[in-house]
């Protein structure tokens, strides 16, 4: 099904195909999200933010879900503008972890522009970096988020990765069952 929206992306050798299903954090990776917020909220990002090139699309899909645990969403293009796309563009991050190139929150590349943002993976790396990530958290805080909730098996839900952040609301008790296949697209057809 993927393959019929854009071009599959696989991490490595595995499977374009992940499964993501909530967990406590005891039993879930620590260098993760469920590892770092079990079934508490997870903030908003853009998935890959570590990365030079981050995936240009993700797809999640519904196998088992609720409505009372949605997909957030915030225009992160608009957010990015309400701050200043020149500061965004002089704001240098880095990786939390690795030894990967400094990178920038706004990004303007060939096919449009690359927003990065996950205040768990990465970090300010400049003193333009320290008062965009500041300046960006407050206008986050201020605007409002979409709930999409992928609460029917087949419920699909296609996020541009490099505008929109997106997050996980809370998994309430009884919806520990919750089950997404999320697949990274280079482009859409």
């Amino acid at each position: 099904m993927a393959a019929s929206f854009g071009q599959p992306l696989s991490l490595g050798d595995g499977d374009p195909v992940h499964t993501l299903t909530p967990a406590a954090k005891e039993a879930s990776t620590p260098n993760s999200y469920s590892g770092l917020y079990g079934l508490q909220a997870f903030p908003f990002h853009t998935d890959m933010a570590h990365w030079r090139a981050p995936p240009r699309y993700l797809m999640l899909r519904c196998v088992v879900g609720f409505w009372e645990v949605p997909t957030m969403l915030i225009d992160g293009a608009e957010l990015a503008r309400s701050v200043g796309l020149d500061l965004l563009a002089r704001a240098i991050v880095r990786p939390v972890q690795g030894k990967l190139p400094l990178l920038r929150i706004y990004q303007p590349v060939e096919e449009g522009a690359i927003l990065r943002w996950d205040e768990v993976f990465i970090q300010p790396a400049s003193k333009a970096g320290e008062e965009g990530s500041a300046q960006f958290r407050e206008a986050m805080r201020l605007r409002a988020c979409q709930p999409i909730a992928l609460a029917t098996r087949g419920d699909t839900l296609v996020i541009d990765n490099w505008r929109m952040l997106h997050a996980r609301a809370l998994v309430p008790s009884g919806c520990e069952g919750r089950r997404l296949e999320r697949v990274y697209l280079g482009r859409l057809q």
